[in-house]
């Protein structure tokens, strides 16, 4: 309305305003979109940023394509943050290759390298389109950037395509001659993919990989090991000269550069070094130590602190099969304390304690309470904590150890269970005194209603009256429980065990035990329940199970050659047999027939009416030898196998996981007598000692400065010319030397960077030339001797210098 009454009446001021406002609506429409548009892709690239799930909602595939080829740096970003997130799905995106390639040389670091994935991801589907990346990757060595290098060599190595193989090779030779360490990483760790890629560049990686080991950069030689082991993991001469400083260098190597390098260290020793040898001393015993066996367990002793448990288990390796019992104690603490880190650390710890426990108990003797299971332990950890107690059990700890054991068996887990009640008999065992007390937990564990724990706790018995009957009779007098009246209440509840494996044990120690000295009131010779049990068993022979029917068998057997005479006992051996003749298992009717033969002598007619013309043939054997047979050789000592630890090498699979790993690798037998020490020196693997203080060389010193360090030359390909006078090893001396000699003379010398500064002295001590100064005045020949020497010096100065930076010494 304003704009309405200011208006002019000619009417031409007034269109100019209309058309001034046209375009400020126009600006601001426009204005607005762009407002929009901008807060609509930082939204998006908010989203993106917050998460990458969300990469996994977008509708469809359809624009990657485009953005690939036409699209800015923020859309091709986008497009392949898509095709990496689909591709981790599963799906494949091998149809957008062309497009991807195209962005190889991209400016941007990150379109980089997710190019570098896919292309890793789908180049050998596509060898003829990869080619054509292969001249931008070679490129992309001599970047400026030291990432970029590396990336370059990655993605050139992965890229498997067996025609650029000879190139792979040359990218990694002039990788492994980079300034940059990280370079010489990625190298080393592409000398694997190169020797798969072309075996045949065997010759050149071994040379590559031997200018590796001789880094003095602790960054690259965990890789350069890797690689070592990949080609020639048996050339174990090309670290004769490498083998002090690489102990040396243990420390500072990355960590699962360390487990590697403490494998092939190990190797080393046990292959070229001697044997460590006992020899007795007056009072003790003197161990016999090599120098260099000695400097690898110093050098890998500090690695026991390691927070990673892989290396400190690579440490423990090496002490237990290069060290002395007497130093096997460091390894306690260690293992003690990552056994906690988590429980996936602990089920790999735990095999290692078993394994050092076997030999060497008294170790872990003091730290059982370590091992007490918890109720939230696995399965596997619960079982190897049962083998290191019974391991670790002795007669200070076995009460204890045999009250958990005992409680161990209620556990959920049978297996478990299982393994808990074979501990109690071995704890009775180990140490005999407890024997009764567990002879009275298996007897209650066999009234259990569990089949699990009655059938383990049975098995144990029968082991338990083995080793006892085996016994002198002095020592089973002294026994509080005759092993006899054992057999007898097993016997009596021979309908009460339904385990198979269980009911065959007490059907086999009624067979083998029943014979009665003093004679039985029912049968004569025999103990008076074991008929019962063959009558009982022979009820619920068809339902049996096929272990359960070869014990009566055998039990028939034994009872018949005791007493031929007895009727009743004859029909029911004939039964027996004849149900056994037509079984269904093939080994119940072997077992039949073999035994049905045996007592062919004692009684021809126990398996039916034989024909005329066979009787007479073959061995027919008298019932004395038929019982000899049968009773003799079975009663030996038992030992129990079932917690028994399996004889596997230390750091290998199969020790974790307790099978035969085919992939594991061998450890040598030592040398009686190692290779000549000598061939070990390396004068190179010592570090040059690093120079005191270096000043600037264009930079000179006034005469008479005090409280500096002076510069120590040592040059080591260099010698003194023949104009020096004596042997000086630094600028003081020199110049001392040189000024005693001289002739008493005023020298002044102009400094540039002292601004034309003039100093007079005609008794000077020392005298600095300056590199970049100006000379004042006419020179003596005296002054011409001095400065060609001095020449001389900032020469040797800078020589040394960058000898230092090339050996990577500490200057300060």
């Amino acid at each position: 309305m304003n704009l309405q009454l200011e208006l002019p009446l000619d009417g031409h001021p007034g269109m100019m305003d209309s058309v001034n406002l046209a375009a400020l609506t126009e600006n601001a429409a426009r204005l607005g979109m762009r407002i929009q548009e901008t807060l609509h892709e930082h939204t998006r690239d908010l989203s993106i940023a917050r998460g990458g799930a969300s990469l996994f909602d977008m509708p469809d595939d359809k624009n990657i394509g485009r953005q690939l080829e036409f699209g800015s740096d923020r859309e091709r970003l986008e497009a392949m943050k898509r095709l990496i997130a689909l591709t981790s799905r599963g799906r494949n995106m091998s149809n957008y290759f062309p497009q991807v390639v195209k962005n190889v040389a991209s400016q941007d670091l990150e379109i980089r390298k997710l190019v570098y994935i896919y292309l890793l991801r789908y180049a050998e589907h596509e060898p003829d389109l990869a080619l054509l990346s292969i001249n931008t990757f070679q490129k992309d060595l001599t970047d400026p950037s030291p990432l970029i290098r590396a990336m370059a060599l990655r993605v050139l190595s992965g890229i498997k395509v067996p025609m650029i193989g000879h190139i792979v090779v040359l990218a990694i030779k002039k990788c492994a001659a980079d300034l940059s360490p990280h370079v010489r990483k990625a190298a080393a760790l592409a000398i694997p993919k190169a020797y798969r890629l072309d075996s045949s560049q065997q010759p050149t990686l071994i040379t590559i990989i031997q200018s590796l080991l001789q880094d003095h950069s602790a960054l690259s030689i965990g890789s350069a090991v890797v690689a070592f082991e990949s080609v020639c993991p048996t050339r174990l001469d090309l670290l004769h000269q490498q083998y002090r400083r690489l102990c040396r260098m243990l420390v500072d190597v990355d960590e699962w550069g360390q487990v590697n390098l403490l494998n092939l260290l190990l190797r080393y020793a046990r292959t070229m070094l001697p044997k460590p040898t006992t020899a007795p001393n007056v009072g003790s015993e003197a161990e016999e130590f090599d120098k260099d066996l000695q400097l690898l367990q110093s050098s890998a002793e500090p690695l026991f602190q390691s927070r990673n448990p892989a290396v400190v288990l690579a440490v423990v390796r090496v002490f237990y099969y290069t060290g002395s019992p007497s130093s096997f104690c460091k390894v306690v603490n260690p293992l003690l304390r990552i056994q906690l880190n988590s429980k996936e650390t602990e089920r790999v710890v735990l095999p290692y304690i078993s394994a050092v426990a076997r030999e060497y108990p008294h170790l872990f003797s003091p730290h059982y309470a370590h091992f007490l299971i918890c109720t939230n332990d696995p399965r596997q950890v619960k079982r190897d904590k049962i083998k290191i107690l019974l391991k670790l059990c002795t007669t200070e700890n076995h009460q204890a150890l045999l009250r958990e054991f005992i409680d161990y068996a209620d556990d959920p887990d049978d297996l478990v269970a299982g393994d808990a009640i074979h501990a109690v008999g071995q704890c009775a065992q180990r140490v005999p005194t407890c024997a009764r007390q567990c002879i009275s937990a298996l007897l209650a564990m066999i009234k259990s209603r569990n089949d699990t724990i009655t059938s383990n706790a049975i098995v144990v018995l029968k082991l338990l009256v083995q080793n006892q009957l085996h016994e002198s009779p002095l020592e089973r007098g002294s026994r509080s429980q005759d092993p006899l009246k054992i057999i007898t209440q097993l016997a009596h509840r021979i309908d009460d065990i339904k385990h198979p494996r269980a009911r065959a044990c007490v059907i086999w120690l009624t067979g083998q035990y029943c014979p009665s000295e003093g004679g039985g009131t029912v049968i004569d010779g025999i103990a008076d329940w074991a008929p019962d049990v063959l009558r009982k068993a022979a009820k619920s022979f068809t339902v049996e199970d096929s272990i359960v029917k070869m014990q009566i068998l055998t039990l028939a057997a034994k009872l018949f050659v005791l007493c031929p005479t007895d009727h009743t006992l004859e029909l029911l051996c004939r039964y027996v047999f004849s149900l056994g003749k037509y079984d269904l298992n093939y080994e119940v009717r072997d077992r039949t027939r073999m035994l049905t033969s045996l007592l062919s002598g004692v009684l021809p007619s126990i398996d039916g009416p034989q024909p005329e013309s066979s009787i007479g043939e073959g061995v027919v054997l008298r019932r004395e030898q038929v019982k000899k047979v049968l009773f003799e050789g079975k009663a030996g000592t038992a030992n129990n196998t079932a917690l028994s630890g399996h004889d596997h090498l230390i750091g290998t699979l199969s020790l974790v996981i307790g099978k035969d790993m085919h992939s594991d690798s061998f450890l040598p037998e030592w040398l009686e007598a190692g290779i000549d020490p000598a061939l070990r020196d390396n004068k190179d693997t010592s570090t040059p000692p690093a120079p005191r203080s270096i000043s600037s060389l264009s930079v000179s010193r006034p005469a008479g400065t005090t409280g500096i360090t002076p510069v120590v030359l040592t040059p080591t390909n260099s010698t003194p010319t023949q104009n020096a006078r004596e042997t000086w090893r630094d600028l003081d001396s020199f110049y001392a030397s040189d000024s005693e000699q001289s002739e008493s003379e005023s020298i002044s010398d102009e400094h540039g960077h002292e601004g034309g500064k003039e100093n007079e002295d005609s008794d000077s001590d020392e005298d600095d030339g300056d590199e970049d100064g100006e000379e004042s005045g006419s020179k003596s020949e005296e002054e011409v001797e001095r400065w060609n020497l001095s020449q001389e010096a900032d020469s040797l100065i800078h020589e040394h210098r960058q000898e230092v930076y090339n050996t990577g010494a500490r200057t300060v």
